[in-house]
């Protein structure tokens, strides 16, 4: 069993989950570069589906890429920042712009069901007095918007055609036509940053639910914000780093890994070079004692120091107290070098933090030193 806190009951609740679990996580801004605090939302995705596969559960992750009406020069780059990361690929990744079909059906369903309205200029609105649920997500108080777009008139390249004339869909609809598409009308855990709580989550939900007449989602999920040095990431206040200059620095970009796995995914964390140069040689230091204890013979794995950890991640993905039972386990000498060697390797199938990728290479010298 995993226990995660439910945004929307406002607490940490047991999540049942058969064989198959159904994740959805809205992708990212295409029309810039991601850093590091929009990386964060996918290491957390990335950390619940190896969680809930350890525990023997199927996931089918489902993640868009909503890339109407921007340029999408950066969705390779992404790609390149999420692999260095080890941040498994989603089954689906369906990009808003080959979708735009399925969009369309569902705006005609809500303007079926009257959550929706046609204005004489061919834009359609939700209209959110018919949706009372609305702001339960984000406890948003009064007052409550009157509605959203869910098409624009438009023309040009990034235009359809749609009953309502030619346009393109608003800003909030195509995850959810997306998510009940390649996910059906159920899904298990949908994740995303707090900083899309409102409005897009809680349009989303509006939307999916009004739609098919019931709860699509069982369990919302947020990451806490991230800062760099006490500032919002933005490029606005010329406060952003990418996962690029972290290499550029001489880092590992699991460095990035290990840094968010320190903090729990619900407080905010503020990052500095300091912490990243911290975390990069904890990373390298354990995989050099991986190395090490690889070349000693072999024991059984430490099981209770796992159990401990695997427990603390059960528990609301308590990932610096997982990260603290390592710690003493690496300094336990009563435990022999093979058994830490074997809980090591088990846990990081959960960590993603290629702590054996170091085994079998030939130890480096200090500089200005020689072999004899």
């Amino acid at each position: 069993m995993l226990r995660i806190h439910d945004t929307r009951a406002g607490q940490v609740v047991p999540v049942q989950f058969g064989r198959l679990v159904r994740i959805y996580t809205c992708g990212p801004a295409v029309h810039r570069r991601a850093h590091v605090g929009d990386l964060r939302t996918y290491v957390l995705s990335d950390l619940v589906r190896r969680v809930l596969e350890r525990r023997r559960a199927r996931v089918l992750a489902c993640q868009d890429i909503t890339d109407l009406g921007h340029l999408t020069d950066y969705v390779d780059a992404f790609r390149a920042d999420t692999t260095a990361l080890n941040i498994r690929p989603p089954e689906h990744a369906p990009r808003a712009s080959e979708n735009v079909e399925p969009i369309v059906e569902l705006i005609a369903k809500l303007v079926e069901r009257g959550h929706a309205y046609a204005a004489p200029d061919g834009s359609v609105f939700f209209d959110v007095s018919t949706f009372p649920a609305y702001g339960e997500l984000s406890q948003l108080e009064e007052p409550r918007p009157a509605g959203w777009a869910l098409w624009e008139p438009g023309d040009g390249e990034a235009a359809w055609d749609s009953p309502w004339g030619r346009g393109f869909p608003g800003p909030h609809v195509a995850c959810s036509a997306m998510s009940l598409r390649f996910l059906g009308p159920a899904v298990d855990l949908h994740l995303g940053g707090i900083d899309r709580r409102f409005p897009h989550h809680e349009d989303e939900r509006a939307q999916s639910d009004a739609a098919t007449g019931h709860e699509v989602v069982r369990h919302w999920v947020h990451g806490e914000r991230l800062l760099f040095d006490g500032r919002e990431m933005a490029e606005s206040a010329g406060n952003v780093v990418l996962l690029p200059d972290v290499t550029a620095a001489g880092l590992d970009p699991l460095a990035v890994r290990m840094a968010f796995l320190e903090h729990h995914y619900r407080r905010p964390l503020d990052l500095t070079w300091d912490t990243l140069r911290a975390a990069d040689g904890t990373l390298r230091r354990w995989r050099s004692r991986v190395a090490e204890w690889a070349e000693s013979p072999s024991a059984p794995m430490a099981a209770g120091h796992v159990e401990r950890v695997e427990s603390a991640l059960g528990d609301d993905l308590d990932t610096p107290a997982a990260l603290r039972v390592l710690r003493e386990l690496e300094r336990d000498e009563s435990v022999a070098p093979g058994a830490k060697l074997e809980a090591f390797l088990h846990v990081d199938q959960v960590l993603g933090l290629d702590l054996p990728i170091d085994i079998g290479k030939a130890p480096t010298l200090p500089s200005g030193q020689t072999w004899m």
